[in-house]
């Protein structure tokens, strides 16, 4: 690990001022952060420790939606009744995230940061990555790919995106909050991560100094769930997720939403099948002919060709879960 400077900001304002330097990175919880720097994924000059920033621990009311502060610790989130009662779907995936031990420390605006668990992104021995080295290759696509990519990958990178509450966001059309010295944003969950095809080196579309302040909810969505389908039960990362937000209307679905997970470098929103969803009645053999035309895009990599059907059968899981809330 290489030495860093480290200081504490006192207010946002004082974090995005020191932002501004090259080569500097915000530190909330840590349990991400501290791993890149000790492997060599990153190499910060200086941590700007943002744990303790005011205001930005809160869960609060907003209309007929909720505003979740960036350092609202996951178990936090999770376990807040208003989170359990309105938004299920988000309950559920933080639940299932990491360990309760790291959910402690572990914040919500942290979370759909961390990078792709790919073991050659991760690899501490020197691979072709072209996240790790731009214009290296990727290893992965024709390696150990089994637990990689099913949709929007290239040959340029095949990594999926890990963060259980980025898919659960993303189905809840939730919006990002950012603040920067040079003006904030709104950004969609479901456009926070870059695909290959848009910039196979990077992760997200945070610029430098960007600061994550909040998460926004939308309208309750009570009829949704989070299925997470991995090798053990305690502390793994998915081999596949879904997230399903469903509304009925006199006996017909008026609206659905779906978002898988760990099948590309973002949740990936089935679109398709959402629509195709529309107006059918619960139950009926025409949802499993729906859900099924969101994979249209699907591809296969050498190893995985197993995760598109897995997938397929979590995103149907995760729709009746949501029709039973």
């Amino acid at each position: 690990m290489r030495p860093f400077t480290y200081a504490r900001a006192e207010s946002v304002t004082d974090a995005l001022d020191s932002g501004r330097a090259a080569g500097t990175m915000f530190l909330a919880g840590g349990t991400e952060l501290l791993n890149w720097a000790r492997i060599g994924i990153e190499a910060p000059d200086r941590l700007v420790d943002i744990g303790r920033l005011p205001g930005l621990h809160e869960i609060t009311s907003r209309g007929d939606g909720l505003r979740i502060g960036a350092l609202a610790r996951l178990n936090d989130v999770a376990q807040d009744p208003r989170v359990e009662a309105s938004y299920p779907v988000l309950s559920q995936s933080i639940l299932k995230a990491a360990s309760a031990q790291l959910r402690n420390l572990a914040t919500i605006g942290g979370n759909p940061v961390q990078r792709t668990r790919c073991p050659y992104f991760r690899s501490q021995d020197p691979v072709a990555c072209n996240k790790r080295v731009p214009g290296s290759g990727c290893a992965a696509l024709h390696g150990a790919n089994e637990r990689l990519a099913i949709f929007g990958w290239t040959e340029d990178c095949v990594a999926v995106q890990p963060s259980d509450p980025a898919v659960a966001l993303a189905c809840l059309d939730a919006e990002i909050v950012t603040e920067h010295a040079d003006g904030g944003r709104r950004i969609p969950a479901t456009r926070f991560h870059t695909l290959p095809a848009e910039d196979p080196a990077a992760h997200n579309v945070l610029r430098p100094g960007e600061l994550i302040t909040g998460i926004e909810l939308g309208a309750p969505a009570p009829g949704s769930a989070y299925v997470k389908v991995r090798e053990r039960e305690s502390y793994e990362f998915a081999l596949v997720s879904a997230a399903a937000a469903v509304e009925v209307r006199d006996g017909l679905i008026s609206r659905a939403r779906l978002a898988l997970g760990s099948v590309a470098l973002r949740p990936w929103r089935l679109y398709d099948a959402e629509r195709a969803l529309v107006g059918l009645r619960p139950g009926s053999p025409g949802v499993r002919d729906a859900v099924t035309s969101g994979f249209a895009a699907g591809r296969a990599l050498s190893s995985n060709a197993y995760k598109i059907p897995l997938a397929r059968n979590t995103a149907l899981r995760a729709l009746e879960l949501a029709l039973e809330a």
